[in-house]
């Protein structure tokens, strides 16, 4: 019986996390990303440099500061047009994904294949930060002590309109924040111009209160990439929205410690060369 055991452990097959956490470098394979955002992972991946001309990266000892190059563009856009249209000081930009993308060891169940960023609603402070302070500095909730609303020493116009700024570029699918979060955007779009199209990408979801989370879609060059559902073509601040609030009183419970995690077999076929890919 002890053998039989033995030798079932042996035959179980690594978690996809494993695989892919390890990997220190990019696939050097033509850039694509591959799968779904939640399955999949990332050929050809570009590291975003750790200091901009109006952003830094965080928490560096992670490396996932890599991202399919249309998701590099985009924040290096997005840090620029922030600062020099909106007056944002500069982005702290927190995850991406992995070099090779797919699953990670802790932290995401998305960022899967290089379309995903994790930007902090903590401005950039006019200095270049440590090492230290990029891996201890913490992020400022926005939520207030109620914990559905929004602190109004914290919040304020400006990140209102970071917001719109990142969901009027056309290549973003969503901007996912927290519900608290969604309904003072929703309250501050007035004072934002009378177009309300944009409020519609900006989706209310658990967390993200301290951190807003940029999807993109899927790249023209990445036939297999699986694109997320189109959001309702509403702004989201009605019915949605008061669901949400609803959903806040009782939250779901969490996934049980002991379920099985994802393999390699369980993504896309391509995934099994972009990790063989020498490096």
């Amino acid at each position: 019986a002890a053998a039989k055991s033995a030798k079932s452990a042996r035959a179980a097959p690594v978690a996809a996390k494993q695989l892919f956490g390890a990997a220190t470098t990019a696939a050097p394979l033509a850039a694509r990303a591959i799968g779904f955002y939640a399955r999949g992972c990332l050929a050809g991946a570009l590291p975003l440099p750790v200091d901009g001309t109006a952003w830094q990266a965080m928490r560096l000892s992670r490396n996932r500061n890599w991202g399919h190059p249309a998701l590099i563009r985009f924040v290096e856009r997005f840090a620029q047009d922030a600062r020099q249209l909106d007056g944002w000081s500069g982005l702290l930009v927190g995850d991406l994904s992995q070099p090779r993308g797919g699953p990670m060891l802790t932290g995401h169940a998305s960022h899967q294949i290089g379309l995903d960023a994790d930007i902090w609603l903590t401005a950039m402070p006019d200095r270049r930060l440590s090492q230290k302070e990029r891996e201890e500095l913490a992020a400022t909730s926005m939520l207030a002590p109620d914990k559905v609303s929004v602190e109004s020493t914290v919040w304020t116009p400006a990140h209102a309109k970071l917001l719109k700024r990142a969901a009027s570029y056309p290549e973003v699918e969503r901007v996912l924040v927290h519900p608290a979060i969604k309904k003072a955007v929703c309250e501050a779009a007035g004072a934002l111009g009378s177009d309300r199209a944009w409020l519609g990408k900006v989706r209310p979801y658990w967390g993200h209160h301290y951190h807003f989370h940029v999807r993109l879609s899927c790249p023209k060059d990445s036939p297999n990439c699986r694109p997320q559902a189109a959001p309702p073509a509403d702004d989201g601040c009605g019915k949605e929205l008061e669901h949400w609030f609803t959903l806040l009183k009782a939250p779901p419970k969490p996934s049980k410690p002991g379920e099985r995690a994802v393999t390699l077999d369980q993504l896309p076929l391509e995934c099994k060369g972009v990790l063989k890919a020498a490096a």
